[in-house]
């Protein structure tokens, strides 16, 4: 038989249990609440940033198969009442559009390259090999980060045109073939590869050459796949720079030769203004849709040490 001192002991067990799961009970409400507070604020993040990007891209394409009548007018016309393919003819006879077209692939193809065989040997060197002053090295290549092109383009301009280079494709690639940022995007993977991987090749005798081509690259296709996008949508639409250095449309790139379409008594048909400029979009578009997710896997690998 229980005394009657229990009852209210156990009473009072029993409310504070009854409080401390009320308690429980409020702060999981509040911490679904927040949750789906911010997750309703990304996706209307995620659908602002969505417009911001498709928005305009519909108008450039909507726009490139309108009639000009239907262009210069107020308020504005979204979808063409005709269709105007014509626009895309005229874009591509009345300047020489597949001579840009040639030039910007060389130049783009010729600058990823270098700018891919010395972002890897120079990151390569700094992770793997020792020498002296090797983190002032890395310290001006990230200085190199913080100094626009913009800043260096006279003085790039004076030493090109010295040289004799303006109007030829070496006056245009030269100057833009810098890689601080593929080193240090290429840098920062490296030293996310597992030490012991680096130490088992050695004991199997492998060299520095070896190690980078048999050991090193593979394990970094994803972070070479993003620099080589990166790089590459850079120096397609690169514009001041051979804006600069093209006299004539023998070494013009697209973004340059597109200007061409302009009309000279400032009424500019934007009709086939804009469908040069989804032709000239295209390659870009497909190349980085096509590997956007080894981009994203390694940008994020890159990411991981500093």
């Amino acid at each position: 038989m229980t005394s009657t001192t229990d009852t209210p002991v156990a009473d009072a067990h029993r409310r504070g249990g009854a409080i401390v799961s009320d308690e429980r009970g409020r702060i999981a409400v509040r911490a679904r609440r927040r949750r789906r507070t911010v997750q309703v604020l990304g996706y209307l993040a995620m659908l602002v940033a969505l417009a911001v990007v498709v928005v305009p891209l519909a108008w450039i394409v909507l726009t490139s198969f309108k009639d000009r009548s239907e262009i210069y007018v107020q308020p504005a016309v979204w979808w063409p009442s005709t269709w105007h393919p014509e626009n895309y003819r005229e874009a591509t006879t009345s300047v020489p559009f597949w001579q840009f077209l040639r030039n910007s692939l060389i130049v783009t193809l010729i600058l990823g390259v270098i700018k891919f065989v010395l972002g890897g040997l120079s990151a390569y060197g700094l992770v793997f090999l020792r020498f002296p002053g090797k983190n002032l090295v890395f310290l001006v290549i990230i200085a190199a980060l913080m100094v626009p092109n913009q800043i260096t383009v006279i003085t790039n301009y004076s030493l090109v045109a010295q040289l004799g280079f303006r109007n030829t494709f070496a006056g245009i690639i030269v100057p833009l073939a810098g890689v601080a940022f593929g080193t240090f995007l290429m840098r920062n993977h490296f030293l996310s590869i597992p030490p012991e991987i680096i130490e088992a090749a050695r004991m199997d005798g492998a060299g520095h050459i070896r190690l980078l081509v048999r050991v090193v690259l593979p394990l970094s296709i994803p972070t070479m796949v993003a620099f080589a996008l990166i790089t590459l949508v850079n120096e397609w639409n690169e514009y001041l720079w051979p804006f600069l250095m093209a006299d004539d449309y023998s070494v013009a790139t697209l973004p340059v030769g597109l200007t061409q379409l302009q009309n000279n008594d400032g009424v500019t048909n934007w009709g086939p203004v804009m469908a040069a400029t989804v032709l000239a979009m295209l390659p870009m578009l497909i190349v980085f849709l096509a590997l956007q997710r080894h981009m994203i896997k390694g940008l994020t690998s890159g990411a991981v040490k500093g």
